[in-house]
């Protein structure tokens, strides 16, 4: 195989890791954005649930369903709550794992493309020489 071949197959490696790099670098972009959202949504659904605790069990305490505000058990309201903060918890910690993996891959996705970009120079140089 010719020096020009193995070139054109390096730079063709290369132009797809650098594909690859780009579409995980959006892949970590929108986790960020996802994970923005459940962060206030949980410091939200924690602020309620501390309202909800100074309450007395005596008290009214209303659901807005689309419109309409509809009465609501506090006991009720307050495992509803709680359920949602369980719930936006384990979607940060799923998050959280594919996050860790897409940095992995991103960092050895980095190498790769180095190693390929010092390759093709080395094949660049000795053809220079030649």
């Amino acid at each position: 195989m010719g020096t020009s071949t193995a070139l054109r197959d390096l730079q063709r490696d290369l132009e797809n890791k650098a594909n690859d790099l780009s579409k995980l670098q959006k892949d970590i972009a929108k986790n960020h954005q996802v994970r923005k959202k459940y962060t206030i949504q949980l410091g939200e659904n924690e602020l309620v649930l501390k309202e909800l605790d100074l309450l007395s069990e005596d008290a009214n305490v209303y659901k807005m369903i689309g419109p309409v505000l509809v009465k609501q058990d506090l006991a009720e309201a307050n495992a509803n709550v709680r359920k949602r903060i369980d719930y936006i918890s384990a979607e940060l910690k799923r998050l959280d794992a594919t996050l860790q993996d897409l940095e992995e891959k991103q960092n050895s996705k980095r190498d790769m493309i180095l190693k390929l970009q010092q390759r093709i120079q080395s094949l660049q140089a000795g053809k220079a020489k030649a």
